[in-house]
């Protein structure tokens, strides 16, 4: 596995959680939480790349349960066009059906309140999103 950052982004219609791995790819953190609907979103984005300077990005693909693609799926390739148009780094799309429940779930479990810390539940799932494309990188 090549040496460098990663970086990972849960996309939504609302929020777009981001997350980064460390240069040795062992741990996977939340970076920030951005406004799907600003309008410096792709100045946002494009100096979050600038200033880590990835060698791989990864975008969730929400997929319907029975792993379809639906309309989210259709958005975050979308979303994944706006990234590529601002960077040369291979961007691959991971399976994010359940990051987003399983980052609710363990905000709730650790006594947060999940309707409070929406900005920390879509960062969370970006690292789910990175972790799960981590254990893929290393399987290879």
């Amino acid at each position: 596995m090549q040496r460098g950052r990663r970086i990972a982004f849960d996309y939504g219609d609302v929020r777009i959680g981001v997350a980064i791995s460390d240069p040795d790819s062992i741990l996977c953190s939340p970076l920030t939480t951005l406004q799907a609907t600003d309008k410096k979103l792709d100045a946002q984005i494009a100096q979050i790349l600038e200033e880590h300077e990835p060698v791989q990005i990864f975008i969730g693909r929400p997929a319907l349960l029975s792993g379809i693609d639906g309309v989210a799926t259709e958005k975050a390739k979308f979303f994944a066009d706006r990234v590529a148009a601002l960077t040369s780094v291979p961007i691959d799309f991971i399976d994010e059906r359940m990051s987003t429940v399983s980052a609710a779930r363990n905000l709730r479990d650790s006594g947060k309140n999940a309707k409070d810390s929406k900005a920390s539940i879509d960062m969370a799932a970006a690292v789910a999103i990175l972790e799960f494309a981590l254990e893929i990188e290393k399987r290879k």
